[in-house]
């Protein structure tokens, strides 16, 4: 049985170094996805999806696994106290830029189960139509969107 994946192409108005920037800096990621991402983002350094309350609570951390600034950053995945047999799942971002746009494709691959890939897609679907609004106008949107049922 082929193991669960997510997959998202978005298209930005923005430059691929612009993206990664989004992406990879706490303070600005802390405003288009609630979650600071905290790394030094050179291979092997730990990552961690800290909220932005200020709290340094970590909903999801992992390992830098690859990072080729600004096209492509591959990160390991995990929850606290989230064990699995089959390791932890896997994000990958790849940026492409196409004169004034950026192609940014996020794939997260093995995952756990189809529960697992929906709660994933609901999520990924969530923050980046959060970044992409971000990045385009400034702002977030101005409700979060995974708040919505």
């Amino acid at each position: 049985m082929a193991v669960p994946a997510y997959r998202h192409i978005s298209y930005l108005h923005a430059t691929p170094q612009r993206v990664w920037h989004a992406l990879t800096n706490p303070d600005e990621s802390g405003l288009y996805w609630g979650h600071r991402n905290v790394s030094t983002w050179q291979p092997g350094a730990r990552w961690e999806h800290q909220r932005a309350d200020g709290s340094g609570v970590a909903d999801a951390f992992g390992t830098v696994e690859a990072a080729d600034r600004p096209n492509r950053l591959v990160t390991t995945w995990s929850g606290p106290g989230q064990e699995r047999s089959a390791g932890p799942s896997v994000v990958t971002f790849e940026l492409r830029a196409h004169r004034d746009l950026t192609r940014l494709t996020v794939t997260h691959d093995n995952l756990a189960d189809e529960a697992e890939r929906a709660d994933a897609e609901a999520g990924w679907s969530a923050v980046l139509s959060n970044l992409k609004t971000y990045l385009e106008t400034g702002h977030p949107l101005p409700q979060d969107p995974w708040s919505m049922p």
